[in-house]
């Protein structure tokens, strides 16, 4: 094994991936799987939990659990931390990428439901699910937590002012976990920026790769270009790095 395959090494390490079916978590989910790890899948659609963890079995040979969870619902979580932990003993590492912005035309629009599912998703539930199995990981005395959050937590606009001031708290809440569950637990944001995800369907591509041209790399980011910072905070590599945001956005200004 080369020095660098050593650097970034997940063999036989537990890795739980929230909102790894698709996109950007279907990215990482493979990635930690290449470099050696199980990986949990866990997503509000069954079904595509099932076929990704198929698929990342048959090309990686590692297990893959596939588990329906809707992080925005604490009575979910507990149950689903104790059936990883049924099977495979441990969680090395805890990515929390679920989330969602939904669209509206107006700021009126919000409804209170509405703002509340943003804020369960993005926070209220990434929250619980880390306090859960940062415990875990302090008593076992080893583990890493990556909040993955986006550009838009420092820059807002008014599509996204409650998605936005749900992962600004996310920013926070990892640098207040990695006071709380320090020395041996690591937590880390990653903040990623416009990525061409599923999401991007509903977006007006011109306008935006248009946008996209005042950011230093004067492009859109692939769902790929993700991976290395998340092996990087998964891993060894990452052994003194903690409370740390990590910008993945192309150099946004």
């Amino acid at each position: 094994m080369s020095y660098v395959d050593q650097l970034f090494d997940l063999t036989d390490r537990v890795v739980i991936i929230t909102g790894g079916s698709r996109g950007l978590g279907r990215e990482m989910a493979f990635g930690c799987a290449r470099a050696g790890a199980d990986v949990v899948i866990a997503s509000r659609k069954l079904d595509n939990c099932i076929t990704t963890a198929k698929e990342i079995e048959a090309e990686t040979g590692r297990a893959a659990m596939p588990y329906e969870l809707h992080v925005g619902r604490w009575a979910q979580i507990e149950p689903f931390v104790d059936a990883v932990y049924d099977r495979f003993g441990k969680v090395d590492v805890l990515i929390n990428n679920a989330g969602m912005s939904p669209v509206y035309d107006k700021l009126s629009d919000v409804s209170e439901q509405m703002f509340d599912s943003v804020v369960n998703l993005n926070f209220k539930g990434p929250f619980r699910l880390s306090v859960l199995v940062g415990e875990r990981m302090v008593a076992a005395g080893r583990g890493s937590i990556v909040n993955v959050s986006s550009s838009g937590s420092i820059r807002s606009g008014q599509s996204i002012i409650a998605y936005a001031g749900a992962k600004a708290a996310l920013n926070s809440m990892s640098e207040g976990l990695a006071q709380a569950f320090g020395p041996n637990v690591r937590v880390n944001t990653l903040m990623s920026g416009t990525m061409m995800t599923d999401v991007s369907k509903a977006w007006d591509l011109d306008a935006t790769r248009a946008g996209a041209k005042r950011f230093a790399l004067q492009r859109i980011g692939e769902p790929t270009e993700v991976v290395g910072t998340a092996l990087y905070l998964a891993s060894d590599a990452s052994s003194y790095t903690t409370s740390a945001t990590i910008r993945v956005d192309g150099g946004i200004p």
